[in-house]
């Protein structure tokens, strides 16, 4: 009887993004918290579950459907389609999605240059993929860069280069000498990834003035700008005009997300490409409609039943998500505040920690004096019985950094305050180790 070899496979005989870290690093976070799911997550940027409500649901379904009939005409036959069907690919919700962002972003955009994309995370990888057309191309990114960026990038095969932050949020003469190096060596700078309201990882936030003068290089560089802006509900006080808001020049590709301020089970997002691409006929289209061709090869269109309950809570609320995210920005507000004097209570006056004061937002960036890797996570949450995100998994390929990422979010205020005391122990543990200069138990 002859055997036959089972069709097993290696690494290197798929693609080679898979190895990266970036590809990894939110598996890896996950089994770390599966492993340990008795221990207090300080880790995962997602929204308070504390005003879900499953009823809803079909609320928002059914004022999605009136909303078909009442504005659009369409019979119950006709809504049914195009709640339960196949839909468009650009997706069935993007009038509502324009004028959300003219009530809360005083944004004015075309609804045909709306994209809505299954999350944020298909908007990202729609325009990597978009963006890389051949072997010269490269995307910008402000370091330290939301992993699930970096990540899209890979998979479209298109090389990120880091930019320098600063406390404004970017280091604009960076940028400028990122930009000039790359085109020096032959390669083609497409766009820079920024994320302007309290970053993902950093927290940090852009003042209108760097925000019109990272608008001036863009056109100066002629580059384009990719604006995440996944937070910009949750201030903790007057908002600044986004990119778009103040773009004038279509330099900006706008990537927004409803998982925040609706329901992040609906995983519902949207790219915003008003423009222009002009064809090898010579006629001219939108970058939406590019991407929406993209679009139709992964995923062919968002869930029309996930857009309802999306447009539905946009209809009862009138467009707007300024009021309807009221409680939720308190909560975070008040978190982050719990956050912030739990830290100076518990080291005060010490200058080997330290730590970002956003206004607002989901994240708080604590630096210590010694590095920060997958290994001290792990011996946290089993020792310690606490998650939080080490910083290395935003940078690409940097040294051990010694900075940690605390995300507030999801959390009581309880929990915030045990979580804090078993850092502070984890955090003093580790430096009398080195004081005795006794090695890093892993």
């Amino acid at each position: 009887m002859s055997t036959v070899a089972t069709a097993d496979l290696a690494t290197a005989e798929l693609f080679g993004g898979l190895e990266d870290p970036a590809a990894n690093s939110m598996n890896f976070l996950n089994e770390i918290a599966g492993r340990y799911p008795e221990a207090i997550s300080l880790a995962a940027g997602r929204p308070t579950e504390e005003f879900f409500d499953l009823a809803d649901v079909p609320r928002y379904l059914r004022l999605f459907g009136e909303h078909l009939e009442r504005e659009r005409g369409l019979t119950p036959a006709q809504v049914r389609r195009t709640v339960l069907q196949y839909g468009r690919t650009k997706g069935i919700i993007h009038e509502l999605v324009a004028e959300n962002l003219w009530r809360d972003e005083g944004t004015v955009v075309d609804p045909e240059s709306v994209v809505v994309t299954a999350g944020c995370q298909e908007a990202m990888f729609l325009v990597a993929r978009a963006f890389r057309a051949d072997d010269r191309d490269v995307l910008l990114a402000v370091s330290p860069t939301y992993v699930g960026l970096t990540g899209a990038a890979r998979l479209a095969d298109l090389p990120v280069r880091p930019v320098a932050t600063s406390a404004a949020g970017v280091d604009l003469d960076d940028l400028v000498a990122v930009i000039r190096r790359e085109r020096a060596a032959g390669r083609r700078p497409r766009a820079c990834y920024v994320m302007p309201d309290f970053a993902n990882p950093s927290g940090l936030s852009m003042d209108l003035e760097t925000r019109r003068a990272l608008l001036e290089v863009a056109c100066e560089e002629d580059v384009l700008l990719v604006e995440d802006n996944p937070y910009g509900l949750f201030h903790g006080g007057a908002r600044v005009p986004t990119l778009k808001a103040l773009d004038e020049h279509r330099r900006v590709v706008y990537l927004g997300s409803f998982a925040k301020a609706v329901l992040p089970g609906a995983r519902v997002g949207y790219v915003v490409a008003d423009q222009r691409v002009a064809s090898a006929s010579g006629a001219v289209g939108l970058l939406a409609d590019e991407l929406s061709k993209i679009k139709s090869m992964v995923t062919v269109n968002t869930s029309p039943i996930a857009q309802a309950v999306i447009g539905g809570a946009l209809v009862e609320h009138g467009g707007s998500l300024l009021d309807a995210t009221a409680r939720q920005r308190e909560l975070y507000a008040g978190n982050l505040r719990r956050v912030l004097d739990g830290l100076a209570a518990r080291f005060p006056d010490d200058g080997e920690v330290t730590w970002t004061a956003p206004a607002g937002g989901f994240f708080v960036v604590v630096e210590v004096p010694f590095p920060v890797d997958d290994a001290l996570l792990e011996r946290s949450a089993r020792d310690y019985g606490l998650l939080w995100t080490p910083m290395g998994h935003f940078y690409d390929g940097a040294p051990p950094v010694r900075a940690l990422r605390l995300s507030f979010s999801a959390v009581s205020p309880a929990s915030i305050d045990t979580g804090l005391d078993r850092l502070a122990a984890l955090i003093d543990d580790r430096r009398d180790r080195l004081a005795d200069g006794a090695p890093g138990e892993r």
